[in-house]
């Protein structure tokens, strides 16, 4: 059996992917289209393994996904494939509507014809598992109840809106059509291979830099903040247990604001990487003007994935927080390459 899993080459895609064979050894076809946010580089460790199976391309290309599908009989599709910075969202929205929302389309039209094909022990096994946000539900006070896979869609940023409409697709070809769906809604990823553009690793590679850490607004927004390798348990476990139809909410119980996130990244480096001229590092922080829109607060209640599939995060923001930091710190030549876009410059002699 084969699973395909879409952006895979992406930040939270490839830690999947990593993570997959030190649990599994059923082959993985990796599509990716290897945008600015997708590096081939994140795979290094499987390089020579046989049993990943990297194809450039687009989730929009439905021809595609089609033989990819047919040819190598998946019996299920992972989706991290999506456009997901708020920031650019803003700036340019196009992108993430094509992205997200036909994207999302054309993939799970696809994965329907494929489904249409199988055997009906094959049907059985097969899942569609579309990975999610938190940010489709909107904005919290300060005293709201965390989301609940109950809570009302309400996003705020195109974005938001794009992700909504994606999960919405992908509901709807469960009740019309019985394709075996599922959809998480996760919280604010963090760990390696996060492009820098993104608060944690923005805030470590500036900080060594010696450039401003900007801050949005008073620092005050709330996020839940969950580490990738436990976002990718819980996402293994959805496929390999889930109901078909069935959502779920992944959260990190660590909820943080962001100020908090920034001031405990420089105390980390402080111990283990202290500044030349003896200052500290928090003294690079400048606050700068909120983005548009910005949600204040997010939290995430994880029950229903606690007592129906049995998971729990199992690293504290405290302790995934050095173990990123520490990545960081060991892997500056991904950094470097990723920011100068080095990396880019290989994809072109690799494949054009």
């Amino acid at each position: 059996m084969t699973i395909l899993v879409t952006g895979g080459a992406g930040f939270i895609g490839s830690n999947f992917v990593v993570s997959w064979f030190r649990h599994s050894d059923e082959p993985v076809v990796n599509l990716d289209a290897l945008t600015y946010a997708g590096n081939l580089q994140n795979l290094d460790s499987l390089r020579d393994d046989p049993r990943h199976i990297f194809v450039r391309g687009s989730i929009a290309d439905a021809d595609l996904v089609g033989s990819l599908l047919a040819e190598h009989q998946a019996r299920a599709v992972v989706n991290f494939a999506a456009e997901s910075h708020v920031d650019r969202s803003i700036s340019s929205p196009e992108p993430f509507f094509d992205t997200n929302v036909i994207g999302t389309l054309r993939l799970i039209e696809a994965s329907r014809h494929h489904f249409g094909t199988l055997l009906p022990v094959e049907q059985g096994r097969f899942r569609f598992v579309h990975v999610s946000t938190d940010e489709v539900f909107g904005s919290l006070g300060p005293n709201d109840p965390a989301f609940t896979e109950e809570t009302s869609y309400k996003p705020n940023s195109p974005y938001s809106a794009s992700k909504a409409a994606s999960d919405h697709i992908v509901r709807s070809y469960f009740e019309t059509f019985g394709l075996p769906t599922i959809i998480t809604n996760c919280s604010n990823n963090y760990g390696p291979f996060h492009f820098p553009e993104k608060l944690v690793p923005l805030i470590i590679t500036n900080a060594l830099d010696g450039h401003d850490l900007p801050v949005y607004g008073d620092g005050q927004q709330v996020r839940d903040w969950l580490y990738v390798e436990d976002h990718c348990s819980a996402i293994r476990l959805a496929l390999e247990k889930a109901k078909p139809g069935s959502t779920y909410n992944i959260g990190g119980n660590n909820e943080r604001t962001n100020l908090h996130v920034v001031t405990q990244i420089c105390g980390i480096l402080d111990a283990v990487r202290p500044r030349s001229d003896g200052r500290k590092y928090s003294e690079q922080i400048k606050f700068v003007t909120d983005r548009p829109g910005h949600d204040r607060r997010y939290a995430i209640d994880s029950t229903k994935i606690r007592d129906d599939l049995g998971w729990e995060p199992e690293v504290s923001f405290e302790q995934g927080i050095v173990k990123t930091v520490d990545w960081y710190l060991d892997n500056q030549e991904w950094v470097a390459a990723v920011r100068s876009g080095a990396y880019l410059d290989w994809i072109k002699v690799q494949y054009q």
